[in-house]
């Protein structure tokens, strides 16, 4: 993971007990402090017969906690009384794998240990997820210490199915760092997120225009920059449909809607943006499109040395959404975010379409680059506003660019 705006400095106590699966808890506070999240660990005595101390410490770069007298003298906690100090600062406390008995602790006020303590002490939320083996999970006691933490206002993150430790299957299993970095990751696009009750649609990837049954024509942008942009819409906390033609790993909290060709798109686009406060277009939608789709495959003819196929044009997205727009002006985008992939006069063509569309936002690359624009992890963009504005921004990941694009988008929806 990458540093995010979303989890930068925010501070979250991971609590962590005595189950088999402490092993996935060492890669969630890697992920999280990868993040930009200040980790603070607390284990309890049955955690550390499982991982040491020392191997979370080495995956935070901070102090792990593991006793209850003892005070801190790191620096780190707001007060040198640690239950009181971890819990005080913390924006969070999450608890990954949480046991049985931890749960019957916490459900009952029992304050025998750090984590216990600093889980009452702590004025922020609470997410529990617990890791046993099956039968204990759907033991009634369990069940019922459960149900008393949610009704107190803890968020559970609910096992999976799947084979323990001791050779059984059920439901127990503590799922894995990308479900628990999702839930996380929502919870703090709840609270914080500058796009809160707001609809955005994004669209990724090239279209596909079929020839024949087996062949299309498209073009080379993998998605990555639409996927990306997704997610920091999502972590600004708008409901974010993805409509997209590539299959990538799916944005945390975000809604996808699959098609191919830009016909289907533009169905998509027009259906979903009705109600939409922002319409951000990085899909490249493909020009041309066959003017006859063959019914079975072309074959190829040996007295002849080449092919003629009759391309038309297809359907301009922007275009139509405008056109929508004008016809009933209460129906949404009301900012519409346009991408210029261009290989020559960038910035020329580039203001052209933003004119010629009449967007809020254009985004312009040159795709010509081999660190940026299409396949690559990478981009450089140049973001041209309709009031004249320009931003120029260095050879970053797409992540850091969405987080851009999104920041510029909350700008024009706040006016």
């Amino acid at each position: 993971m990458s540093v995010t705006a979303l989890f930068k400095d925010k501070r979250i106590v991971l609590g962590v007990t005595g189950s088999i699966a402490v092993y996935k808890a060492v890669d969630l506070a890697s992920k999280l402090t990868q993040a930009g999240a200040l980790v603070d660990v607390v284990m309890t005595e049955a955690a550390q017969k499982f991982v040491t101390p020392l191997t979370f410490q080495a995956m935070t770069g901070r102090a792990v906690y593991t006793h209850l007298w003892k005070t801190d003298v790191s620096g780190y906690l707001p007060t040198h009384i640690m239950q009181v100090g971890l819990g005080e600062g913390a924006d969070l406390v999450v608890i990954a794998p949480i046991t049985a008995n931890t749960l019957a602790k916490l459900a009952h006020g029992f304050a025998d240990d750090l984590l216990t303590v600093t889980a009452l002490a702590a004025r922020c939320p609470l997410m529990i997820a617990p890791a046993m083996d099956g039968v204990m999970y759907e033991h009634p006691a369990v069940q019922a210490n459960l149900k008393t933490l949610i009704e107190r206002g803890a968020t559970l993150i609910p096992p999976e199915r799947g084979r323990f430790a001791s050779g059984l299957e059920g439901v127990g299993r503590l799922p894995e760092t990308a479900t628990l970095i999702g839930v996380i990751r929502q919870y703090f696009a709840r609270v914080s997120g500058s796009l809160t009750g707001r609809r955005v649609i994004v669209t990724a990837g090239g279209t596909q225009e079929p020839i024949d049954p087996v062949r299309y024509i498209t073009n080379r942008s993998s998605g990555k920059q639409g996927y990306a942009i997704a997610q920091a819409a999502a972590d600004a906390g708008a409901h974010v449909t993805l409509i997209t033609t590539v299959s990538l790993p799916v944005p945390i909290g975000v809604e996808i809607l699959s098609v191919g060709n830009a016909s289907e798109m533009l169905a998509a686009v027009l259906v979903h943006t009705a109600d939409a406060d922002a319409l951000i277009m990085a899909a490249a939608v493909a020009d041309f499109r066959a003017k006859q789709v063959a019914q079975h495959k072309i074959k190829k003819q040996e007295d002849s040395d080449g092919l003629t196929l009759e391309l038309t044009r297809n359907p301009d997205i922007l275009a139509e959404v405008a056109h929508a727009k004008a016809a009933d002006p209460q129906r949404g985008p009301r900012i519409t975010v346009g991408f210029a992939a261009e290989s020559q006069d960038l910035l020329q063509n580039a203001q052209k379409k933003l004119e010629r569309k009449n967007l809020d936002l254009m985004v312009a690359n040159d795709i010509s680059a081999d660190d940026a624009g299409f396949t690559v992890d990478t981009n450089r963009v140049v973001l041209l506003s309709r009031d004249g504005q320009r931003q120029d921004l260095p050879l970053i990941g797409k992540s850091e660019v969405a987080e851009h694009i999104i920041a510029r988008l909350v700008m024009l929806i706040d006016g």
